[in-house]
């Protein structure tokens, strides 16, 4: 065979495999492997693989929320309220991480929506159900359920609602909140005896909660707030204040601090609706 045929072969090979790419871009992908669009200069551009500092942030929340449903099966009902707090710092930094680093993907928002659900609505809703409320029956369980639900429901309108609503305000209840008051009221209260008014304190919280989720009630999100500009030098001193009564107490504060923020949307939702007195 000469060289010529040999070329013209090889050539007709790859013009086949470039034809079968084009019209079946998948055999370009290796097995599991992430595919993303992205803009580039105007113009999408595929690009394999995903983003590692980010999503190592988000596995290690989702690792957190975790470990506090591993802490409440076995009754360390302390350390598992400090890991679902843990969680929301985590889930807090792998957003801005993303955005600082100019790394958001599809993949990231996917993947930190599921880890959400796990550690700000199975998580929280586990640990209350171990400590307090396993007692009840299908009582317990059908509360712990609404929680869960409610966190659920509350995660997946905030991913269709991206972009439609007002930046300035939450609608219901965000889930790492009402994780917070969860985790708060059992961090709180863990050392306790088990009693009628704590159990129905339980009940009302954890309830509560899942029903604030799912509600229409705004909620202030603080995202307008400029943190990059300068401030008064007393507004440090205010910043080392709540550290330092925080430290305190960190239970009781926390608890109490994402209790009244919990309230805070429907008490402003009653003071709008409220008729205005005749002039």
């Amino acid at each position: 065979m000469t060289d010529e045929k040999k070329q013209h072969e090889s050539a007709v090979k790859g013009d086949a495999l470039k034809k079968d790419a084009d019209t079946n871009p998948e055999c370009e992908v290796e097995a599991g492997e992430v595919i993303e669009e992205e803009l580039v200069g105007g113009a999408p551009v595929r690009r394999k693989g995903i983003y590692l500092l980010p999503n190592a942030l988000t596995t290690a929340s989702l690792f957190s929320g975790f470990y506090a449903i591993v802490s409440a099966a076995n009754g360390v009902f302390d350390n598992a309220a400090i890991a679902i707090f843990v969680s929301m710092i985590l889930d807090g930094l792998d957003g801005r991480v993303a955005r600082m680093t100019n790394t958001q993907s599809k993949f990231g928002e996917e993947y930190d929506s599921l880890a959400d659900m796990v550690a700000f609505g199975v998580a929280p809703g586990l640990v209350a159900f171990f400590w307090s409320l396993n007692g009840f029956g299908k009582v317990g369980w059908a509360i712990t359920f609404i929680y869960v639900a409610g966190a659920a429901l509350r995660l997946a309108r905030f991913n269709t609602q991206i972009g439609s609503v007002d930046k300035k305000f939450f609608v219901g209840l965000p889930s790492p909140s009402a994780a917070a008051c969860v985790a708060g009221l059992v961090w709180c209260f863990h050392e306790f005896e088990s009693s009628t008014w704590l159990t129905l304190l339980t009940m009302v919280v954890v309830a509560g909660a899942g029903v604030l989720m799912v509600s229409n009630v705004l909620y202030r999100s603080f995202k307008d707030l400029d943190l990059r500009g300068r401030v008064p030098f007393a507004a440090i001193l205010l910043v080392v204040l709540v550290f330092v009564v925080v430290a305190l107490d960190p239970a009781t504060v926390l608890f109490v601090g994402f209790l009244i923020y919990a309230l805070s949307g429907p008490v402003r939702a009653l003071f709008r609706r409220k008729p205005r007195r005749a002039q």
